[in-house]
């Protein structure tokens, strides 16, 4: 009878184990997914969850009285059978551990982690009726922990309000690569990022502007829109700085053949520029372009020079996370390094690559290898940048073209 009394405690010490496991690895998105099901067990479990404290202090005070119950039982055991040798009391004691340390705990762990779900709502069950009992026992024992970390100045509210960064938030979804698509990875990445970009992270370079120059001819003018690969063109004298407005192709095509079709023609068709200073949030951007019904503006620095363009498809670009042209992807060699093109940005950068190069200065590769520098290197030129070996392959007057990010052994 002893020794079945002494295998049940092992079992019920083994079931707690196994309860305690499943409970803290219920996924809990699951879980109020089932209780808005009205699930009876799913209710019981998120009742036990709400209060972590109570329920591990039950946990712990029935597993802790069961072991101390069997260790009783052991005890009594050898004492009765076998007073008069002390070594069988030392066997029993090492058989009693790994008794308890293999069935107690370590496989009942592994079980209960195997079928979390299974074991939570068993328990669930179980425990809440016993809970109810040694409600007021439970409530002093919880008073005497929070007294002793009074007393040792320990806070456990700090610990509780942590939240995590935006950071660790992307290393989480960057490690669900078989829990959802990479597309889906790529996208909730970007809005991330959504909130700490700004339109200059995005906007197209000033140099890369592609406009009409009224100071041109019209025959100039005309050859340009017929052949322009898109929709929209900013309008502009001299220079981009003295831009006069964007003109949408689709206004200005049925007019090219007739007669009278000059540049006052075009003055007439453009819309009035919208201005947006460098450092707007991108959210607070699309929003506005969503607003005033627009989808294209003027990015300015503080004194008022052009700096570039940024659309209403740059902005869903961002989120979407397909900023870089197929041709400004990185390449991957047979050696295991890659061929990256220095005017992809640092953002997309980091995106693809899964890196962390700064974004608050250089906005662009070129431009963090010539600060990195501070000079514009030749090519051939090897260093090492923020923990990247890489080549300089190409270069031109004014800026790095091509670079090779060599493999790290």
């Amino acid at each position: 009878m002893l020794f079945g009394l002494l295998a049940f405690t092992v079992f019920l010490s083994g079931f707690l184990s196994a309860s305690e496991t499943s409970l803290m690895l219920f996924n809990r998105y699951r879980l109020r997914h089932l209780v808005k099901l009205k699930h009876a067990s799913a209710n019981k479990v998120q009742h036990l969850l709400r209060n972590p404290e109570r329920l591990q202090s039950f946990v712990l005070l029935a597993n802790t009285f069961l072991k101390n119950l069997s260790a009783a039982l052991v005890t009594y055991i050898c004492i009765k059978q076998y007073a008069e040798n002390d070594f069988y009391l030392v066997i029993s004691v090492v058989a009693l551990t790994l008794s308890m340390l293999i069935f107690a705990e370590l496989v009942p762990k592994a079980y209960g982690a195997s079928k979390p779900e299974w074991f939570a709502f068993v328990a669930a069950w179980i425990y809440m009726p016993f809970m109810v009992l040694l409600y007021p026992l439970i409530v002093t024992i919880n008073l005497f922990v929070k007294l002793m970390l009074r007393v040792f100045r320990i806070d456990l509210k700090k610990r509780r309000n942590e939240t995590l960064n935006q950071e660790e938030l992307k290393s989480i979804i960057s490690e669900a690569e078989h829990l959802m698509p990479e597309r889906y990875q790529k996208m909730l990445s970007g809005i991330l990022d959504f909130e700490s970009a700004t339109v200059d992270d995005i906007m197209t370079p000033r140099k890369e502007i592609v406009g009409i120059d009224l100071e041109d001819s019209i025959e100039e003018i005309i050859a340009q829109i017929k052949t322009s690969p898109h929709t929209q063109l900013a309008v502009y004298k001299t220079n981009i700085d003295r831009i006069v407005g964007f003109l949408h192709l689709r206004k200005v095509l049925f007019l090219i053949g007739r007669d009278d079709f000059d540049k006052q023609a075009i003055i007439n068709l453009v819309t009035k520029p919208t201005f947006i200073p460098d450092n707007t949030p991108v959210h607070a951007q699309l929003l506005r372009f969503k607003s005033e019904k627009n989808t294209i503006g003027v990015v300015v620095d503080e004194y008022g020079d052009v700096l570039g363009l940024v659309t209403l498809d740059d902005l869903i670009q961002e989120i979407v996370g397909e900023l870089v042209d197929e041709e400004m992807a990185p390449i991957k060699q047979a050696d295991g390094s890659y061929m990256i093109d220095a005017a992809i940005t640092l953002r997309e950068l980091n995106r693809v690559m899964q890196w962390s190069l700064p974004t608050e200065g250089p906005k662009t590769l070129n431009g963090l290898i010539i600060e990195f520098m501070e000079t514009i290197p030749a090519s051939g030129t090897s260093i090492k940048l923020l923990g990247h070996p890489l080549e300089i392959v190409k270069t031109d007057e004014n800026a790095v073209k091509w670079v090779k990010f060599l493999p790290e052994y």
